[in-house]
């Protein structure tokens, strides 16, 4: 029998995250007392021969005082050998905010105050839960889809998990620099295909701008550098704990050069396995939207 505690940053997707286990055939329980959570597990393991093989608790910080009892409820759970596994849902500071706004909802510890502060007492609070969980997904930059698709992998597919997901983000220099990225490169110092005659229309999906950006060997010898530099770095963030890396590459407009060097990158780090990876164009479609206007 598998029994999954599901928890995690108020905001995050834990209520997401329990109707998708639930639609995989899960038997989903939200918020139930932590002083019952125990005699549940002892519930699903004894019901497995009545048809329970997959069972799901979530669990959050409105338990209120009661999750102060959790650390040592796990402890007795564990010393009595019962198998449980730990997903932790979490998300940026900035995410969580602007989700709340758009929710208008009020953090659970905020009260009256800031929702700020509502995030950082909570984040102290689950500090134990994020260090005993088996599995950290950080749903900032995940799309529902994307959410599902990293369950189905671990609870379904039985995958192994990759605890670092990286985001390979390409953006125009005009339009700002992404807020969120922890890496920036700049391969403005490459031609600009905007120049060339019937390019300019086109992006760095297309294989005519692709082969002009990959026809100079200076590209060729950044993409080469580029892809050492992550492949060294990679390894020393999972060590630091990370689980969420963006890698920003920027040019003028966003549309030619940034976008084939991302996707030329996004095809070299796709070959390894220790991390999961997804791409996004951020201002391909920018200049249409402006000419439109």
């Amino acid at each position: 029998m598998r029994f999954v505690i599901v928890t995690g940053m108020s905001g995050a997707g834990k209520s997401t995250a329990l109707k998708m286990l639930e639609d995989a055939g899960y038997f989903c329980v939200d918020n139930l007392p932590i002083p019952l959570m125990e005699k549940f597990a002892q519930f699903a393991v004894e019901s497995v021969p009545q048809g329970i093989q997959k069972a799901a608790l979530g669990v959050d910080i409105r338990s209120g005082r009661s999750m102060d009892e959790l650390e040592a409820v796990l402890d007795q759970m564990t010393a009595e050998r019962m198998e449980y596994e730990i997903l932790f849902l979490d998300a940026e500071d900035e995410v969580l905010i602007k989700r709340y706004k758009e929710t208008r909802r009020n953090h659970p510890l905020s009260g009256n105050g800031r929702i700020e502060a509502g995030i950082r007492l909570e984040r102290v609070k689950l500090e134990f839960l994020k260090k005993r969980a088996d599995y950290i997904l950080d749903t900032s930059h995940l799309l529902t889809r994307e959410l599902k698709s990293e369950l189905d992998k671990i609870f379904v597919k039985n995958q192994q998990f990759k605890n670092l997901m990286i985001t390979i983000l390409s953006f125009g220099f005009k339009y700002g620099i992404p807020e969120d990225a922890d890496l920036v490169f700049d391969v403005r110092f490459l031609p600009n295909p905007y120049y060339v005659e019937g390019l300019r229309p086109l992006t760095g999906n297309d294989k005519p701008v692709r082969d002009y950006v990959m026809g100079f060997d200076v590209a060729v010898q950044f993409l080469d550098k580029l892809t050492d530099l992550i492949a060294f770095l990679i390894p020393n963030y999972v060590l630091e704990g990370k689980n969420q890396l963006v890698i920003a590459v920027g040019c003028t407009g966003g549309k030619h050069r940034s976008v084939t060097l991302a996707s030329e990158l996004y095809c070299r780090l796709a070959t390894r396995e220790e991390y999961g990876l997804r791409m996004e164009h951020r201002d391909t479609g920018k200049d249409a939207i402006t000419k439109r206007m």
